[in-house]
């Protein structure tokens, strides 16, 4: 008999289960309504309504999509919060891309020999990056 294996088991949850609804102005961006629902199909509101705003930021690399928890009780309230909950993404990204940057500028890769067909000629040293 075949272990199972977590990977190839796929299967939803019963117990998370969310209607979708998008709403958008063409301009900002979306919001997605998460409403919970029980297997059959019927509201279930023993959990509450999930608000998710997506918007788009471009940089010089290109657009980076946002996607970002707003505190609401409402359409309504999720629409008046959008901007601020935006802005939050938005710092954010912008912290983790400098994290990044940080990071890419601060790995140094030191070859420790030289590379096969290079022969050594031209190098010299035997092919080790000397710093002062």
């Amino acid at each position: 008999m075949a272990t199972p294996n977590p990977a190839t088991d796929i299967r939803m949850d019963p117990a998370a289960l969310y209607r979708e609804e998008i709403y958008t102005d063409r301009k900002m961006g979306t919001i997605r309504v998460l409403t919970p629902i029980e297997p059959s199909g019927a509201s279930d509101a023993k959990r509450k309504v999930l608000f998710v705003g997506e918007a788009q930021i471009l940089t010089p690399m290109g657009a980076i999509p946002l996607s970002f928890q707003i505190d609401a009780a409402t359409l309504a309230e999720a629409v008046d919060r959008f901007g601020d909950a935006a802005k939050v993404a938005v710092e954010r990204t912008a912290r983790e891309l400098q994290e990044i940057r940080r990071e890419t500028a601060s790995s140094i890769v030191i070859p420790d020999r030289v590379p096969p067909g290079m022969g050594g000629g031209g190098l010299g040293g035997g092919g080790k990056i000397q710093l002062p």
